[in-house]
């Protein structure tokens, strides 16, 4: 911008008047009203400090340089604290470096700030939100009669880069919920967030250089704590994400307390983005989208088998584990969604239509229908647990500006079960649960982390059904013999829960897998069982579980997992027959039809343009996992000569053992069948 807008000018005169009287009050605290604490540090051993006079950073310094240089935030009583706030009585102080979660996000959430002050003065539209996320930030930014451009980053990034120069202090002020309508009149989304999400007759601003912004905070020192930051993306958003809502220039980015750390991060990038699972799935005719069906991918013939083959194995899982696979209906009338409370919360993001004057919508879960087959008829204790499994197909109405790849789709399909059973058999499935997506995961060679988030403050239900529950799952998980973590009142309202996060080849973490109690969708559809004393109104308890999640996500997690080198059972390129010359084409015929007709994706090369090396080069590059090569010899012997895509060579081995050994690999699951032939 050529000029500076004039709110940047009006706010900082408000806000200075403002400062005058906040340090006026803190000066009188700090010289009438202080009196002598004791803090508590996470070593054990006891400071001593005056309240309103005393910081978390004095105290830093009095323990060392270093640690005063290095702590991101304070945590004081348990609540975040800015470095420099003057402690206000007796307490326990932590001091949190940037390997800490919650420092991070305090650090990324000062990064985002530095952003929306190089915005301001950059594209000088209205700052919407600007949160931490889980790797870095973003700013939202409301400018009338421009998008923003990738060729500007630079720019802002240098804007970013003088601030931190600058080291412009994060200020923190208190202010009247009236002043501050005053102060962002200029700003229609500043006053709707105060309008509708501030219900305290007081909220908090911050302040760094000339950005004044509505913030909870709590903020680094100054802002030149941010060592290294980068602008790596942009999108368009709508507020609040509602579609009718208006359009806003979103702009990411990401920082660290030093340029090594920016380094790793950016190394890591490039692996991500060489992994991604719609480059392999271009490049291996997986999958696509299309403009025509947004949100729903049209898997190609190897991506159907890879799809189908994923769904086949978690079926031979439920066999063993006597869960029932049932068939249900897609659209539902409205009626059912009000049952079960999802058209109260959820319509928004389903799709809905009329039919002969009713309103029907298209299933964006399965819990419903599976609750009308549990009351279809009267139900016995003896039929408990009752295990109903479900891959329908489901959609939700998901924004199109958040549509990406396979991890976030319209259409998709689960391995979605609902497990009906009695109060009392609930440890004894949650082992089942836990002990079933270990199995499937140890087949991946995925580890995994285990949280169990419990009753939040907005529960339904009766406390006594919650605490037994809750001992239920600790058991079950105790007994599992697995790390797992608690998330105290984190679970959902209508009952406690198991999240599960599996890391993948690179560190990544994915949720896919979820083990959730319901104690409300058994009321709400009135499902009852007889009881082993013949009362004939038991409630039944559902666990909503499933392992991939998604299957189109649990794809893309895959194809990145394995960087496109996917194992032997699930390969939709599993053998490559390659002959030496044309005398030998007929025989590679007929070796790669003994392959298909066993079950295996197998392909012949009859080119006659390219060299034996070649096609064996090629084979490997499109990441068949064994290429059988034939010529007169492996003919005569009624043999083929293995190779693997990593280039081992095996040798010599009649075909009947190659199927042998392929089938008991295939169907073993086994995760490095290249290797192990």
């Amino acid at each position: 911008l050529q000029c500076k807008p004039s709110f940047i000018e009006d706010r900082l005169k408000l806000y200075e008047a403002l400062k005058k009287e906040h340090d006026a009050l803190l000066a009188d605290r700090a010289a009438n009203h202080s009196k002598p604490i004791k803090i508590n540090l996470a070593d054990g051993k006891v400071a001593e400090g005056e309240s309103w006079k005393t910081t978390p950073y004095q105290l830093a310094l009095g323990i060392s340089q270093g640690l005063a240089s290095n702590a991101v935030i304070a945590k004081v009583n348990g609540e975040l604290w800015d470095l420099d706030r003057p402690l206000e009585g007796d307490c326990a102080l932590e001091l949190l470096m940037f390997d800490n979660e919650e420092a991070q996000a305090v650090y990324w959430h000062s990064s985002a700030h530095i952003l929306g002050e190089a915005m301001e003065s950059y594209f000088g539209g209205c700052l919407c939100y600007g949160p931490p996320i889980e790797n870095g930030f973003y700013y939202d930014m409301y400018i009338e009669d421009r998008g923003v451009s990738s060729s500007e980053f630079p720019v802002l990034e240098n804007c970013c880069k003088n601030i931190i120069k600058e080291k412009q202090p994060f200020e923190r002020l208190e202010v009247k919920k009236e002043i501050l309508l005053d102060m962002f009149k200029y700003n229609k989304f500043k006053c709707r967030i105060l309008n509708e999400k501030v219900d305290t007759p007081t909220t908090t601003i911050y302040r760094c250089g000339p950005l004044i912004d509505l913030c909870r905070g709590p903020h680094v020192r100054h802002t030149g704590k941010i060592k290294a930051l980068k602008i790596f993306k942009n999108s368009s958003t709508y507020w609040e994400g509602k579609a009718d809502m208006e359009t806003l220039q979103r702009i990411y980015g990401i920082s660290f307390p030093d340029n090594k750390m920016m380094k790793e991060w950016e190394k890591f990038q490039e692996e991500a983005r060489n992994r991604d699972h719609r480059k392999i799935g271009k490049e291996q005719e997986l999958f696509f989208f299309h403009d025509l069906s947004p949100g729903s991918c049209f898997f190609l013939p190897r991506g159907a088998f890879l799809y189908n083959t994923l769904v086949d194995f978690i079926r031979e899982e439920y066999h063993k584990r006597n869960f029932t696979e049932v068939v249900s209906p897609n659209i539902f009338n409205s009626k059912l969604w009000e049952a079960s409370g999802h058209w109260q919360h959820y319509s928004e993001n389903m799709f809905s239509f009329e039919v002969e004057k009713e309103t029907f919508a298209l299933k964006p879960m399965n819990c419903p229908g599976h609750c009308l087959m549990f009351a279809h008829r009267p139900r016995s204790w003896r039929e408990m647990p009752l295990r109903l499994a479900d891959f329908g197909v489901l959609h939700r109405n998901e924004l199109s500006g958040t549509l990406s790849g396979l991890t976030r789709v319209r259409r998709f399909q689960q391995d979605d079960a609902h497990i009906f059973c009695t109060m009392e058999q609930i440890e004894e499935e949650i082992k089942g649960c836990l002990d079933f997506l270990k199995s499937v995961y140890a087949v991946f060679g995925f580890t995994f982390q285990l949280h169990l988030s419990t009753r939040p403050e907005n529960y339904l239900g009766e406390l006594e059904i919650w605490d037994h529950a809750e001992k239920q799952l600790q058991s079950s998980l105790n007994d599992f013999g697995e790390p797992w973590k608690l998330n105290p009142g984190d679970g959902a309202f209508y009952g406690p829960k198991i999240d599960i996060k599996i890391k993948d080849a690179i560190g990544r973490y994915h949720q896919c897998a979820t083990i959730q109690l319901d104690f409300q969708l058994p009321i709400r559809f009135n499902l009852t069982y007889v009881g082993k004393d013949g009362v004939d109104k038991k409630r039944p308890v559902i666990i909503h579980r499933a392992i991939l999640g998604s299957v189109e996500r649990m794809i893309a997690i895959l194809a990145e997992n394995y960087g496109g080198k996917w194992p032997l059972w699930l390969s939709p390129r599993q053998v490559m027959v390659v002959p030496v010359g044309p005398t030998s084409e007929e025989y590679a015929r007929q070796v790669c039809s003994d392959f298909f007709e066993a079950g295996f994706m197998s392909d012949v090369d009859l080119d006659q343009s390219c060299t034996l090396n070649k096609k064996i080069r090629n084979a490997q590059l499109a990441q068949y996992n064994f290429i059988l090569v034939v010529g007169e010899k492996e003919k005569a012997d009624n043999a083929v000569n293995v190779r693997t895509r990593d280039n081992k060579v095996h040798g010599e081995i009649s075909v009947s053992s190659a199927l042998e050994k392929l089938k008991k690999f295939k169907s073993s699951h086994t995760a490095n069948a290249e290797e192990e032939f």
